[in-house]
């Protein structure tokens, strides 16, 4: 999180976003939260999740956006935590930070179960069951429309979804050369009905829980955006792998049970599998970016799976190692 936006959050913006939801102050704890400030509570004998962003991050109609798109994905069956209205009935709620900007707050249902590694690990069944949301969710996608314009969020090469340069120094210069190269050839990929439209664009394990009769329930839809369903594969599957030291053994096996389920829901002409190492290193880069940008240099070593992935990234991103080098095909 952006240290400005720290600066600005106080127990009063909590209060006020506990009042809107009718909270009560024994009834919720914080949780990990990288961009906004996250909070488990109970209300009524169920349990929901308060999320506090900042508009200088997302504005109030982008944020409208996302819970408008993961509310239509709940009502066709995807397996997403819904978003529930404030007690004035309203899906975001706006509250004054006193310096021109405002703290947006919103409210979902906490999924059911753990994470992955909390629940066993990973699995023949797990994984074909993640491809079969990721694929449900890029069916459902192709019939979406906003309910309000103005809520519709952006392409994933909008300026706002694309702020790195910022967070690379003058010594990163390299990096933001793999960077522009990468972006500028994505950009060049056709955007047809079938391959591009609404994606959740962060969609790792790390964003989803699975319960104990195997069920995920995929959550933090923050980052969503119309872009190619090539690039939510290509997400999937770098958080697969990355900082595995098996990562190409895993990938071998994770890829096709993966692909298998996702074509059980979608299709997706098979062309698009080669651009999906393309995508990865643009998340490569994006998340070396953003790590730098607001994850001060000696908090690094605390976040583990930050340490392993900073180790020897800006050279790997430099001389352009591949993030998986492995072919993806439907048989891999």
């Amino acid at each position: 999180m952006e240290q400005k936006i720290r600066d600005r959050y106080n127990d009063e913006i909590l209060h006020q976003a506990r009042q809107r939801y009718g909270i009560a102050a024994a009834d919720i704890h914080l949780l990990d939260g990288f961009e906004s400030f996250i909070y488990a509570f109970t209300k009524g004998g169920e349990d929901y999740i308060l999320r506090i962003g900042h508009s200088l991050r997302r504005s109030p109609d982008l944020i409208r956006g996302e819970v408008d798109w993961i509310n239509y994905l709940a009502a066709g069956g995807a397996g997403v935590a819904q978003a529930i209205l404030s007690d004035d009935a309203n899906l975001v709620e706006l509250i004054d930070d006193g310096l021109g900007g405002q703290f947006l707050a919103t409210a979902f249902v906490r999924a059911l179960g753990g994470s992955v590694d909390e629940m066993g690990g990973w699995n023949e069944a797990l994984i074909t069951n993640y491809g079969r949301l990721l694929g449900r969710i890029h069916a459902l996608s192709k019939q979406y429309q906003p309910a309000n314009l103005a809520w519709q969020r952006p392409q994933w090469d909008d300026p706002i979804n694309n702020d790195i340069y910022a967070a690379l120094a003058q010594a990163e210069s390299v990096v933001a050369q793999r960077y522009q190269a990468v972006f500028a050839y994505l950009r060049t990929l056709p955007r047809d009905a079938d391959s591009y439209g609404m994606i959740h664009q962060d969609a790792h394990a790390g964003n989803f829980f699975v319960d104990e009769n195997g069920r995920i329930t995929l959550f933090d839809f923050d980052d969503c955006v119309y872009g190619h369903f090539a690039y939510d594969l290509a997400m999937v599957l770098f958080y697969a792998v990355t900082n595995r030291d098996d990562a190409e053994a895993f990938g071998r096996f994770f890829w096709p049970l993966f692909w298998r389920g996702y074509r059980q829901e979608n299709h997706l002409d098979e062309r698009w599998l080669a651009e999906i190492p393309y995508f990865m290193k643009l998340r490569e880069i994006d998340l070396y970016a953003v790590i730098l940008r607001d994850v001060p240099p000696a908090e690094i070593e605390g976040h583990p799976w930050t340490a392993r992935f900073m180790r020897g990234r800006r050279q790997r991103i430099e001389n352009d190692v591949p993030c998986l080098d492995m072919p993806l095909t439907e048989s891999t």
